[in-house]
């Protein structure tokens, strides 16, 4: 119970299904480049470091943490938003961007170097 950090590899994919292979219920998933990425047993939510990608993507992009950076919001204001994001998709009253796209990538391992 509670919050557990877990290193996994680089790879978006790869990483996402190790972390839900370790048990995570839920997936807070960071990106910059706005990669379209989900899982077919656990809900990911992307957050976008800026701004500009999410304004770029917001088909793809749940939540937009580039206003830390914009000076439009407190990192507590994210956070409070993000952990209300959270609860509404834990308790099924919200679905994040990749469920609705069907965004069902799943990547044990990849051939070669995993970084």
């Amino acid at each position: 119970m509670g919050l557990n950090l877990l290193c996994t590899p680089g790879s978006d994919v790869e990483s996402t299904t190790a972390e839900v292979a370790a048990g995570a219920n839920i997936v807070l998933f960071t990106t910059g480049l706005g990669t379209p990425t989900g899982n077919p047993v656990t809900p990911v939510i992307k957050l976008s470091t800026n701004t500009k990608t999410f304004q770029k993507m917001p088909d793809i992009i749940d939540i937009n943490c580039g206003t830390i950076i914009d000076g439009s919001e407190t990192i507590p204001e994210n956070a409070h938003r993000i952990l209300d994001y959270v609860i509404s998709v834990a308790s099924g009253e919200e679905q994040p961007k990749a469920m609705q796209l069907g965004q069902d990538d799943f990547i044990p391992w990849k051939r070669g170097v995993s970084l």
